[in-house]
């Protein structure tokens, strides 16, 4: 578990910008089953979260088709909602950051760690983006 000091400005960079914490199972089951889009960021504290990851989903959401839910858990600190994340996100293996997208709750687009590491927030902006505009 990470120290709370350590992690707060990681949220804030998603909840900042529209992103609901979502701490328990029960958290994460409820806003999957919500109808419409939603994208969910496994958020993480390792680098490509912070250089790509999160500002990557932040730019895509200046989309003009966007999900309708922003919904965000946390590697390493909120086991039981990654947890519950996770096993929606089957049949990708646990990967953080990790961003998917879901459609009336099924998982419709999926970006693991191995598309995030390496690549520019841009063009991650850019994937999500194309994924909004087929599935939003």
């Amino acid at each position: 578990m990470y120290p709370a000091e350590l992690i707060k400005p990681m949220r804030e960079d998603l909840t900042n910008q529209g992103f609901k914490e979502l701490h328990t199972s029960e958290a994460v089951e409820e806003a999957l089953n919500q109808p419409g889009t939603t994208l969910m960021v496994v958020n993480s504290v390792c680098g490509c979260a912070a250089a790509n990851a999160r500002p990557g989903a932040n730019m895509s959401i200046q989309n003009s088709k966007k999900p309708d839910h922003l919904v965000t858990v946390f590697a390493g600190v909120d086991k039981e909602a990654v947890e519950t994340a996770r096993n929606h996100m089957v049949p990708f293996p646990p990967s953080s950051p990790a961003i998917a997208l879901f459609k009336d709750g099924e998982l419709v687009h999926m970006l693991e760690r191995h598309h995030i590491e390496g690549r520019s927030a841009e063009i991650i902006a850019d994937n999500l983006k194309n994924a909004y505009n087929e599935y939003c």
